[in-house]
């Protein structure tokens, strides 16, 4: 008697229906092969289950978690926070290429090359703290917005990845970024903008040294890059940091390739996920041409690899986090 009332009380319930865990993707073929592995690496019963220490997945920042037009957001703060401290020393400016760069004029960096980029970044992101240094990008970010789009940097986060991070994390991964960025600068902001902590970004360093200053110790920022978190980089980092290799990995470029192919070689599931801007109107569209995201190698053998191609466009129903 008491299991037919049981009975009769579920069968008033009204159903609940499950809540779409990536709301801003469209129902298409690469949403569902991203929950289908994450359903199955995640599920006791399946024989592709894997524990949640084993859960790792790492993401490229640039182009992958936000946008990377019409160059690097680090390098516009460091044209920037040139500027701003030729302002203070104008003998600073001592080059064409550091000129330019306080001048805005990016063509004529780029012409430079790696070296012209890397002076920048060098007398724009060293002779501080790093507290103070970290200072002045949070600074940044609160007063600067994109020339086209004219949101502010951290809102042109990409909706669907906040998304697929959280749903990750929900199915007890354990999430991490690792770019080509540098480290200092992506932990002001990815916390708040990704939930994911300092201590789970891995990313390109400069030089630092351990002095005292007044009787307090300080780690200073100086001249020099020690490590390009970059290409092959990127799986040494994460072998080196890490100690595991991931079950995910996602990223938008070349840049990214070695990661994703080290990520899907090993053994068990695993998914390579690649973003490909196709999207013109609502962002940018570019790929093997582009100096920025460039991207040959992932589209040519990334669908033999097994890894999935996100199509910008057609697979996303909306861009930013700052915008519908």
């Amino acid at each position: 008697m008491r299991f037919l009332k049981l009975t009769a009380f579920i069968a008033t319930v009204p159903l609940v229906a499950f809540a779409d865990p990536l709301p801003s993707w469209t129902d298409s073929a690469s949403k569902q092969q991203i929950i289908d592995f994450v359903d199955a690496v995640s599920d006791p019963a399946n024989e592709l289950y894997v524990t949640p220490a084993d859960r790792i997945a790492v993401f490229d920042n640039d182009g992958t978690l936000w946008a990377e037009q019409p160059v690097y957001f680090q390098f516009i703060f460091a044209m920037d926070q040139l500027a701003e401290l030729a302002k203070q020393d104008p003998s600073i400016l001592s080059t064409p290429a550091l000129k330019a760069a306080a001048e805005g004029d990016l063509k004529t960096i780029l012409e430079g090359g790696h070296d012209a980029l890397i002076e920048v970044v060098n007398a724009s992101h060293s002779g501080s703290s790093v507290e103070v240094f970290q200072a002045s990008v949070a600074d940044w970010l609160s007063t600067s917005r994109h020339p086209e789009t004219d949101l502010p940097y951290d809102q042109m986060t990409y909706q669907p990845m906040v998304e697929l991070l959280r749903y990750l994390r929900d199915e007890d991964f354990k999430t991490y970024i690792v770019s080509g960025g540098g480290l200092h600068f992506m932990r002001v902001f990815a916390e708040q903008a990704y939930g994911i902590p300092p201590e789970q970004i891995l990313g390109t360093y400069g030089e630092t040294t351990y002095d005292s200053e007044n009787g307090t110790p300080v780690i200073n920022k100086a001249p020099g890059i020690a490590f390009i978190d970059d290409k092959e980089g990127k799986p040494i980092n994460i072998e080196r940091t890490i100690g595991k290799r991931p079950i995910f990995a996602g990223g938008n470029s070349d840049g990214d390739f070695a990661m994703l192919e080290w990520t899907t070689a090993g053994d068990g599931p695993r998914l390579g996920v690649l973003i490909h801007h196709t999207d013109a109107d609502r962002e940018w569209a570019y790929d093997r041409e582009s100096p920025v995201g460039r991207l040959v190698d992932g589209l040519d053998k990334g669908p033999d690899m097994g890894w999935v191609i996100v199509d910008m466009a057609n697979d996303w129903s909306r861009i930013y986090t700052g915008a519908n």
